[in-house]
């Protein structure tokens, strides 16, 4: 194996662990909003930056394994389903976004649409699961709460890329 390519695997399990442990933090922070499934998303900062950073493969893997590795931590099988559909949305709507609008899209409208797109996973799962249509109802609600949260995760992820080009980041190829 290639001395780049283990550097890779290994700043992928960092990106990985650290969105893991940001999401495990996030979970003690007190919503004041008492909706289903609203929560602040900071570890889709991590998620950015990666999809920034890195190729399509290597994002969803980092988003997939932190909402895989979160069940295993939290027990809460339940929640694993919606934060997966949610992550793998997420993810390829700000990875497509960012690749092909970036001209005219910033880091916080490509934030903004993930978020979107998050809460369209979430309410997939929840009508599956619930197998009742009328859950589309909490998607107005979701949608706005995540116009906030999607905003200071697009405009965090901005300013930790700004950082990481001022340190000369690359990821090896």
């Amino acid at each position: 194996m290639k001395q780049n390519s283990i550097r890779n695997i290994v700043n992928l399990a960092l990106l990985v662990a650290l969105a893991l442990a940001v999401s495990v933090v996030e979970m003690m922070i007190p919503l004041p909003v008492p909706i289903p499934g609203a929560k602040l998303g900071l570890s889709n900062i991590i998620i950015l930056v990666t999809i920034y950073f890195y190729d399509f493969k290597s994002s969803l893997t980092v988003s997939v394994l932190k909402s895989f590795l979160l069940v295993l931590i939290t027990g809460s099988v339940m929640s694993f389903f919606y934060s997966l559909l949610g992550a793998i949305l997420s993810t390829i709507s700000m990875y497509f976004s960012l690749r092909y609008s970036k001209d005219f899209l910033s880091l916080i409208g490509i934030s903004e649409i993930g978020a979107f797109f998050h809460n369209l996973g979430q309410i997939i799962v929840a009508m599956i699961f619930m197998n009742n249509v009328k859950m589309i109802y909490y998607f107005p609600a979701l949608v706005l709460i995540g116009v906030f949260t999607g905003f200071f995760v697009g405009l965090s992820s901005n300013y930790i890329i700004v950082h990481l080009k001022k340190l000369n980041f690359r990821i090896a190829k």
